[in-house]
């Protein structure tokens, strides 16, 4: 095993993730709010992004000395980070989940902040790809909005999968206007965060049915709400698997570097 170390950074639209590895061996994980992260330790120089990694904490003047530096991220077509390879998004994520399952086909589903990616992986290699990120609808921030309506804590919406009441809005913003209707009709709050969840697995099942295959992969900070998975579990025909750092697979990836 080779024991170069190296960090993997993904820019997401809602947090910022780290990953440093000795070869295989992932040696530490961190997050940190984006635009909090931005603010006190960002800074665009000569048309780079500069982060002050040494300033953050995250990682020692040591290992920042040693490592190679591979980054992904929201936003990575127009900045790129100062002494570091820029990757795609969807090649992190696969080279993580790859990385964290030791699986060489499978379909994978990337639910972040404020996208989704679906991807098709045979014989390890990525063979095709959809991403929907024009609209917020199926990702994170969909969920947040929608616990806000509630009144609930993202913990409380992501433990109900009973009885969803049906919410068929297509737009998140619409989404809210017919969610609280559904409130006024004295639906329990229960069922009406199992509808919500149902409503996540009905705009990806359309995704899904691209690339068929016998393992589904989820990843991204989605993959936490246990309600929405067994949801999904129970629709789309595959064996499901969550790795152990689902939230931090695409700084995985990059660390991996495969």
């Amino acid at each position: 095993m080779s024991d170069t170390l190296k960090i993997g950074i993904d820019l997401g639209s809602r947090k910022a993730k780290f990953a440093l590895m000795r070869g295989d061996e992932i040696v530490r994980l961190a997050d940190l709010d984006t635009i909090a992260f931005y603010k006190k330790y960002g800074s665009i120089v000569n048309d780079e992004l500069s982060l002050d990694l040494l300033g953050s904490g995250i990682f020692s003047g040591d290992e920042l000395a040693q490592a190679q530096i591979t980054v992904t991220g929201y936003g990575r077509n127009s900045i790129n980070l100062h002494g570091a390879r820029v990757i795609s998004e969807i090649k992190a994520h696969v080279a993580g989940a790859r990385t964290q399952t030791g699986l060489a086909n499978f379909t994978l589903l990337d639910m972040g902040g404020q996208d989704t990616k679906v991807a098709q992986v045979v014989a390890g290699r990525l063979t095709d790809f959809v991403m929907n990120d024009k609209c917020a609808a199926s990702s994170g921030r969909y969920l947040e909005n929608m616990a806000a309506v509630l009144e609930v804590s993202l913990d409380e919406l992501s433990s109900h999968a009973e009885e969803p009441v049906a919410l068929d809005a297509t737009c998140g913003i619409f989404g809210e206007s017919e969610l609280i209707g559904q409130i006024l009709r004295g639906y329990p709050v229960s069922r009406l965060c199992a509808g919500v969840n149902l409503t996540l697995v009905k705009r990806v099942m359309p995704m899904l049915k691209r690339f068929p295959s016998d393992t589904l992969v989820i990843t991204g900070g989605v993959a936490l709400n246990g309600a929405m998975v067994n949801l999904l579990r129970g629709q789309c025909g595959m064996e499901v698997v969550i790795p152990k750092h689902p939230q931090h697979n695409g700084a995985i990836g990059c660390a991996a570097n495969l």
